[in-house]
Parts: C-alpha cells; structure tokens; sequence
C-alpha cells in the first residue's frame, strides 16, 4: 500500500502514491519551487491553497512525454486542443473561490484533471464538466488510481452547467467565454462565487461574479489567456 502525504491542518487527505525514488525527489522539490517562485511570489497567500499546490502531483497529470515541463510556468498541451493550466492560474482561480472545505464545487472544463484534484482538497465535492470524451475518461482514471474519492467526471456541455448537481456553492471555469453564461449564474448559490475567464485571444480577463440576494455582481480580478470554451454558451462548437 502507497503511504499518505500529509497535509496542513484544513486540506484534505487523499491517496497519492510516493515511491521515494530519486525522481519523486526530485519532482517534489520541482513542485515546491514552482510553489514559492511561480506562486507566493505574486501575491498568492492562501496556505490551504498553496499545499494543496505542493501536494498534488502534476507531472502525473500531463503527457508523459512533457513530464520535465510539469512545473515550468506555463500551459501545456493534453490533446484536443486543450491545455493544462499554468499552476499560478489555477492557485489563482482557487484562492478568489475563498473554499473553505465544506463546499460543493462544480469545475467547468476536466481536461486532464488537474484542477479537479487541487479543488477537490479545498472543497468537500468537485463535479467537473468536460466536452471532449477521451480526456474526460482519461482523467476519471487519473483521479480514480490517485484516490480522489470526491471528485465526480461528468461528459457534456460544460458551458450550460450541471443542473443536476446545482446549486454550487463555487464555480471554477478552465476556458474563456464570451461573458459569463448564464446557466452557471443560475446554478450559482446563495452567496456563491463563480471565476471565469472573459474575453477573446489575448484580451481576456479573470472575473469573479458573486450573487448575493438572487443578484449577480462581478469585477475583474487579473488578466490571463485560456483555450476557448466551447459549447451553446461559450463560443459554439
């Protein structure tokens, strides 16, 4: 049986293999750099986000053949178009979600999974919504064989929410939209909060919308760049 890594009081616990091989040390000290260099560093102060940044293990969640770019600062490439964040966008999009680990979250956009699992240590339960079938499976098996019990894989339309599931009391969206989609509004809770990426090519920005007495409100918290969200509330497709 693979030990459990322990974590700082307020993030949870899941099963993720650590053989102690040379190279687990080495990919650990990678990730604990890319934590207080590509993280910390700008501004990012929450702990319980920042350990569950060194705790999960990204190069497990990227292409075998770009292991050695896992915690480098930028997105990478996982098919179908689409990428797996840079680890400062997805401490950032976490941190603005204020979990406190209690919530349910829904995650619009799996790819290969990697945002579901730092979500799933900062929330009670992650739904994650993805489009495209092969990277839903592959990374329902990638979450599965790590041991995040609480994360939930679902195919379809992310873009029109997972009604089902609702309401949420965070959303989290990996792709641009033209504006904020009116399903996740809609599926947002009382009190909720929903971060989503806005905007065209490079003139995006990272909006956190609230509700509060039925009312959305919104203001723009950074500027960054994502792969388009397709679907009957993003750009098509």
């Amino acid at each position: 049986m693979s030990p459990r890594i322990q974590r700082a009081a307020g993030v949870k616990e899941s099963a993720i293999p650590v053989d102690g091989s040379p190279e687990d040390e080495r990919l650990s000290a990678l990730r604990r750099v890319m934590v207080e260099e590509q993280i910390r560093a700008r501004g990012i102060s929450s702990e319980r986000v920042l350990e569950a940044m060194r705790t999960v293990p990204r190069h497990l969640f990227v292409p075998p053949e770009r292991i050695d770019f896992a915690y480098a600062d930028h997105p990478i490439e996982i098919g179908e178009g689409q990428t797996i964040s840079q680890p400062f966008m997805v401490a950032a999009m976490a941190a603005v979600l204020e979990l406190r680990g209690t919530e349910t979250v829904l995650e619009v956009g799996t790819g290969s999974g990697y945002s579901a699992a730092v979500l799933s240590l900062l929330a009670a339960r992650v739904y994650t919504v993805e489009k495209y079938p092969m990277l839903a499976e592959g990374a329902r098996q990638r979450l599965d064989g790590l041991g995040y019990r609480n994360v939930f894989v679902e195919i379809g339309d992310g873009s029109a929410g997972f009604p089902s599931g609702a309401p949420f009391d965070a959303i989290a969206v990996a792709a641009a939209a033209p504006k904020v989609p009116a399903p996740l509004a809609e599926q947002l809770a009382e009190g909720g909060r929903l971060v989503v990426p806005v905007g065209e090519g490079e003139n995006q920005e990272l909006v956190l919308a609230t509700k509060t007495n039925g009312t959305i409100s919104s203001r723009v918290v950074a500027y960054c760049r994502f792969v388009p969200l397709m679907g009957r509330y993003g750009f098509g497709g």
